[in-house]
């Protein structure tokens, strides 16, 4: 099955912005960014299919995922 994954700010850096990964079945937001490289503390919001989630949501077909680091300002 496949998923759409969007990373954002400093998690696009040496990565990607979007792209499509074949995974199997039933893996979870924290399969993927293990095999990213992204430390769970590193986390900032995750959202499949525009909704907020955490990481054990498990992924089916076709779903977006969007990773953001934590958001800073002032």
């Amino acid at each position: 099955m496949d998923v759409e994954v969007r990373l954002f700010a400093s998690f696009r850096k040496n990565r990607w912005n979007c792209k499509r990964l074949s995974i199997k079945e039933k893996s979870t937001v924290k399969k993927i960014i293990k095999q990213l490289d992204i430390k769970e503390e590193e986390l900032g919001i995750v959202l499949v299919n525009g909704v907020y989630s955490d990481v054990n949501t498990i992924l089916n077909n076709d779903d977006v995922l969007a990773i953001f680091p934590p958001i800073g300002g002032g």
